[in-house]
């Protein structure tokens, strides 16, 4: 099996490659098209700021080539944001993979930047197939997914949010797999096992 991680100037992708060797995977970490067309699976990570990756995206048509994919692709972190119609961050466009809006937390007194641990629930997925209710996984993130008919998974730091979406064969998690233990092993697993 060939898995592609798409390579753009957002940090966290060696993380994402080291994750998979753990399970006995090895992916190609690119930027060329053909690569990533021809791959099985795609994973599309990201730490930084949307609008720098979407521009990035953008000059290289990446932008074009990731929503035209058929095979599975997974979004994480920043990828999931990118993958929805717009985010509040520098006010930027984006893939509208996914219809809902990325916006800031709001100011309440409540840290932002969600940094830690917190749970996960109303599963609707084959994602997190295996994992038992209110599964804890790893976040490091100031702007949200609002809820929308694609959440696959909710998470509630401050309100309500979407912590996984899915669409067709999109798949996107706000969450750091590579970073929560044996669940996001789980879910890594889940997703290379997607036909």
């Amino acid at each position: 099996m060939s898995i592609a991680i798409i390579k753009y100037n957002a940090g966290n992708v060696q993380s994402v490659s080291y994750a998979l060797q753990r399970l006995g995977i090895s992916a190609v970490v690119t930027d060329d098209p053909d690569k990533i067309m021809k791959s099985d699976k795609v994973i599309f990570p990201g730490v930084g700021h949307a609008n720098a990756a979407m521009q990035y995206l953008r000059e290289r048509e990446l932008d074009k080539l990731i929503t035209s994919l058929k095979q599975p692709v997974l979004g994480i972190c920043l990828g999931l944001q990118l993958l929805c119609n717009h985010s509040e961050e520098g006010d930027t466009k984006c893939l509208g993979v996914f219809d809902t809006e990325v916006k800031l937390f709001p100011s309440t007194g409540t840290k932002v930047p969600q940094i830690g641990w917190n749970n996960i629930y109303d599963y609707k997925s084959v994602l997190f197939d295996g994992l038992a209710n209110d599964a804890y996984v790893y976040f490091v993130h100031s702007y949200y997914a609002a809820l929308s008919n694609e959440t696959s998974v909710t998470t509630n730091y401050i309100l309500p949010y979407s912590s996984a979406l899915q669409k067709d064969n999109f798949y996107a998690v706000q969450f750091h797999p590579e970073k929560s233990g044996d669940v996001g092993e789980t879910i890594l697993k889940n997703f290379i096992n997607i036909k």
